[in-house]
């Protein structure tokens, strides 16, 4: 196992339950029944809380809080980290995209990395992404960013798709990444307007004035949603969730071995959504909406139109 199961979701409830009740020892009294119910069930499944709390209370299995809600731990919980779990957090930290939002990679020094970036092989991905190893693509990405954080305006020279450039005045709002397209966007509003740049044609870019968040409550995308029926047959459900773990969804068992997954994502997504879909071949139905319906007879139809090579 790659990461222990000491950093599951139970052992984190459990340890949140600890140091509150550590916490409020040193005030007051202990956690009740209650608080701790709270805690769990934050921090958990619905079906768990009662199963926790009565185990980790005095009388229970695991006694980790004594007669007053009180832990039995005399300093909050601490979980240290594996060699082999560090190796794997310094070969995340060391991903380009990663290093643009400068990570604390501290007690990292001596650990070498597990694996490469170059180790991996995107073949649904396009490979003109952004430079992110590129002085001057970091520095306007830092600046962005500080810019989101702060609330503060920016002037940046954009490039045009007829290659021109010129000046545009913006309030970044937040960074998107496409995975498919490699490359990082700014969220931004432009005169009470959503605008959206490409960061890799951001040529120039200098700070302006603070504004406030509340005169920039903008929508950048359109919401939609389609809803799947799915035969799991093949771990065919296992893979679905995978392939869509990027996007909300919900998940409910309508009978045995049958499920119906409901998808949101945004407009700009539908064909990347409807390609995924198709790619599961007849253990996946769309059911809603017939918007979307139609666009997959409509991609079928094209694709047995075609000749075979």
């Amino acid at each position: 196992m790659l990461v222990n199961e000491i950093y599951g979701l139970y052992y984190y409830a459990v340890s949140e339950v600890l140091d509150a009740a550590l916490q409020k020892a040193r005030l007051e009294n202990g956690l009740s029944q209650n608080d701790v119910a709270k805690i769990i069930g934050k921090n958990t499944f619905d079906d768990m809380p009662l199963q926790v709390t009565h185990a980790i209370s005095a009388g229970g299995k695991w006694q980790l809080l004594d007669g007053d809600g009180k832990s039995v731990l005399k300093n909050e919980t601490n979980r240290p980290l594996t060699k082999l779990e560090k190796e794997w957090m310094k070969s995340l930290l060391s991903d380009p995209r990663i290093q643009l939002f400068e990570p604390d990679v501290a007690g990292l020094e001596e650990v070498e990395s597990l694996f490469q970036t170059d180790d991996f092989v995107y073949f649904d991905q396009f490979q003109d992404g952004d430079p992110f190893l590129n002085e001057q693509y970091i520095q306007i990405f830092r600046s962005l960013l500080r810019a989101i954080k702060t609330h503060t305006s920016m002037k940046i020279r954009y490039q045009l798709k007829d290659g021109r450039d010129e000046w545009r005045i913006c309030h970044p709002i937040r960074m998107e990444y496409s995975q498919r397209d490699d490359k990082f966007r700014v969220l931004s509003s432009v005169n009470g307007k959503s605008a959206v740049f490409n960061v890799a044609k951001i040529l120039e870019c200098l700070p302006g004035e603070p504004y406030s968040p509340e005169e920039c409550k903008t929508e950048f995308h359109n919401k939609r949603s389609v809803e799947l029926l799915v035969k799991d047959t093949g771990r065919i459900l296992e893979r679905l969730l995978i392939q869509f773990s990027i996007y909300k969804r919900e998940t409910e068992c309508i009978e045995h071995h049958t499920y119906k997954v409901r998808l949101e994502y945004e407009a700009e997504d539908e064909s990347d959504i409807l390609i995924k879909v198709l790619s599961f071949g007849p253990g996946v139905k769309v059911i809603a909406p017939s918007n979307f319906i139609k666009k997959i007879k409509r991609k079928l139809e094209m694709q047995n139109r075609c000749e075979p090579v």
